[in-house]
């Protein structure tokens, strides 16, 4: 596999931050890459499953010339956000729970000059 010798893109300058803990930024971006990795892998054999119902053997050949249909092509964009919403579930939730605690000041109180 010739990916796995490619190295990855180094952004330049400062890494930014969104969480207090630059520490928890490192492992978001961890979990994503393994995310991103696990969302590959479940799409590959998703092709073996479907080649072995065509009675092909999961050849590279085969399972890289696979043509997908727009229904399958939808079908597994549909799949693949249903699992990043699982993967991000606490976050989302967390975001969600900021939203609704914060109360923003009532336009009146906002527009008084004195």
């Amino acid at each position: 596999m010739p990916y796995l010798d490619e190295r990855p893109t180094v952004a330049k300058g400062r890494r930014p931050y969104f969480f207090d803990d630059p520490s928890v930024d490192k492992l978001l971006s961890i979990l994503m890459s393994v995310a991103g990795e696990v969302s590959v892998l479940r799409e590959r054999v998703d092709t073996h499953e479907r080649l072995a119902e065509q009675d092909k053997l999961p050849t590279t050949n085969n399972i890289e010339t696979f043509e997908i249909s727009d229904e399958l092509r939808q079908q597994r964009a549909a799949e693949r956000a249903a699992y990043l919403k699982r993967v991000l579930r606490v976050i989302s939730d967390e975001l969600e729970r900021m939203k609704k605690s914060a109360s923003p000041t009532p336009y009146p109180e906002a527009t008084d000059l004195e």
